[in-house]
């Protein structure tokens, strides 16, 4: 029997927040309410080949990686109701393939630093 392979992963955007699922069995999980920064990391390649991740982080620096190809309209309309969030610089962000992070969000009372996060 024939399909289509397992992803490495998977991702689901509720009204409460995000959680995306490895094959391994691993999660990450953050509530929309937690959130205190939002950063769009891009790695080399060449576009449109280049991979986007949109990470997400609480206050402890813990966070949730939601790659470019699990994004959906729920995801970036739920990323609006972030107080001033700013869904061109968004994409302007992820649009450039120049192997960096940039920060595209910051809550309005944010921690004093946010720990480095490593990406998968």
């Amino acid at each position: 029997m024939h399909g289509n392979p397992m992803p490495d992963s998977y991702v689901y955007v509720t009204e409460e927040g995000v959680t995306r699922h490895y094959a391994d069995g691993s999660v990450e999980a953050l509530a929309w309410e937690d959130v205190v920064e939002v950063r769009v990391v891009t790695e080399p390649g060449t576009a449109p080949d280049y991979d986007v991740l949109y990470v997400l982080l609480d206050r402890d620096g813990e966070g949730c990686v939601v790659p470019r190809s699990a994004t959906d309209a729920t995801f970036l309309a739920r990323l609006r109701y972030l107080p001033d969030f700013d869904v061109d610089r968004l994409h302007l962000a992820a649009a450039s393939a120049n192997d960096a992070a940039v920060v595209v969000w910051r809550s309005p009372d944010p921690p004093s630093a946010l720990p480095d996060f490593e990406y998968d």
